[in-house]
């Protein structure tokens, strides 16, 4: 099968898959009474989101473990892409389990969710550093440097969880975690691919074609959300291929968007305890803010799909 090729059918067989089993999965999420719940403190608007099916990610995982297996035989890399994005999933299932069944609207405790977060991640960094190495391609410049081991771990530990909680952070409107991460992960798969990583740019297609799958019942208003299964898994996905592709650096610019919507928190905050209890944005993630100030979610929606697509232009500039 010619390589140009391979991630483009393992994008289709992961949207036919999320496309043929979305309605299944969703009425079995329905019959097992797994509905989201809404934060007290969100927006008034998503009222009436409570109770729509949660937990969706897992037909995401599914999709892309299945599109990914059809093609033998595996690479490490592509193993180590199936360990991170299963083993975040699963993290973000356990938190979304306990969110539903005992109605603790926040899930896992933020500890019990970061040091699984870290460990996995830690396996990640450890296997990068033993069999890709440790340099980096610098974005806009062509060249790449190399970091001692001791400093390639924690700041590639720090990549992952970093990237699969900032995608948990976009995963706020209907349609906006699922189309941005299908932008992102194309411009990233089209990277590696230019560097030869063909293996990772397969696993890149299936994580496209799961997420266009998705898309197609999580528009709004959506039947299903993916919740923290989904939106970490797909994190852990896009920060495992650029680890491995050598292209961290470059993350931040194609994942641009991701990047916004983390420093909206993080000012929100910090602003929030300087003036003691005044705000920065009306709410955060920046998504609420603009949705609070009146405009629409679905425009809101595909406006940051718009401004993901620039970041994804940007990165695929910055490596050419």
């Amino acid at each position: 099968m010619p390589v140009p090729f391979v991630p483009l059918y393992s994008a289709l067989i992961a949207f036919g898959l999320s496309l043929l089993a979305g309605p299944s999965a969703i009425a079995y999420l329905r019959r097992l009474k797994l509905g989201q719940q809404i934060r007290d403190d969100g927006p008034q608007s998503h009222r009436g989101k409570a109770g729509t099916p949660t937990m969706g990610g897992v037909l995401m995982v599914v999709s892309i473990v299945v599109a990914v297996l059809v093609f033998r035989p595996l690479s490490n890399n592509t193993i180590m892409m199936l360990f991170a994005t299963v083993g975040f999933g699963v993290v973000g299932f356990l938190d979304d389990f306990i969110k539903i069944v005992a109605k603790r609207s926040l899930g896992l405790r933020a500890r019990e969710k970061l040091v699984a977060q870290f460990g996995l991640a830690l396996l990640v960094a450890l296997y990068a550093s033993a069999r890709v190495g440790t340099d980096l391609i610098v974005p806009f410049w062509g060249k790449s440097i190399a970091l001692p081991t001791a400093l390639y771990i924690p700041f590639s530990t720090l990549v992952l969880v970093g990237a699969a909680n900032a995608v948990n952070l976009t995963d706020g409107l209907d349609g906006l975690a699922a189309g941005s991460t299908a932008i992102s992960a194309s411009a990233l798969g089209l990277t590696v691919y230019l560097f030869g990583y063909h293996d990772l740019t397969l696993f890149s297609g299936a994580v496209v074609g799961a997420c266009l799958g998705f898309s197609w019942f999580n528009a709004p208003p959506a039947q299903v959300f993916m919740g923290d299964t989904g939106s970490l898994a797909l994190g852990a996905a896009l920060a495992t291929a650029a680890i491995l592709s050598k292209t961290s650096l470059v993350l931040p610019i194609i994942g641009g968007l991701y990047v916004v919507e983390t420093l909206s928190v993080i000012l929100q905050v910090l602003y929030f305890r300087a003036t003691k209890g005044q705000r920065l944005f009306r709410m955060a993630p920046l998504h609420h803010h603009f949705e609070l100030s009146g405009v629409a979610e679905s425009k809101v929606m595909i406006r940051f799909w718009l401004v993901a697509l620039g970041f994804a232009v940007l990165g695929l500039y910055a490596v050419l």
